[in-house]
């Protein structure tokens, strides 16, 4: 976790305004995260999408998915982006397959978050 800080800070960096973390569990062991950042005007950024290779077919990602998904509701965001990279091809048809658009990074919110690994961005427009 040296190459994320930012999960030792949990409270500071995700869990304010209207974002959150979420962990899945398996027993006592965290087999899964996703959280949501606040960029201000409504959006929100997805971030720490992860899940153990050893329940990535067993509807995990999705009950992540929609846990943010029915949060940021409650919470009336619009919109919802994320920034991957061009290799992880199964996270990819997973966003689109739950509604997530690609779109070029002009169309980012200034307030994006960039990691120098993402080439690939996404949409999710919360209706």
């Amino acid at each position: 976790a040296e190459d994320q800080p930012d999960l030792f800070e949990i409270p500071d960096f995700y869990q304010t305004k209207n974002g959150n973390f979420w962990i899945a569990l398996d027993g006592d062991d965290v087999v899964g995260t996703i959280s949501l950042v606040d960029l201000g005007n409504d959006q929100a950024a997805l971030r720490k999408m992860f899940v153990h290779k050893s329940v990535r077919s067993n509807g995990t990602a999705k009950r992540l998915l929609d846990t943010l998904f029915q949060w940021a509701k409650d919470k009336n965001l619009q919109e919802i982006y994320l920034g991957t990279t061009d290799r992880f091809l199964a996270a990819h048809r997973f966003y689109e397959k739950n509604g997530f658009e690609e779109i070029p990074p002009a169309e980012l919110p200034d307030t994006f978050l960039y990691m120098p690994v993402d080439t690939k961005f996404y949409r999710y427009v919360i209706v």
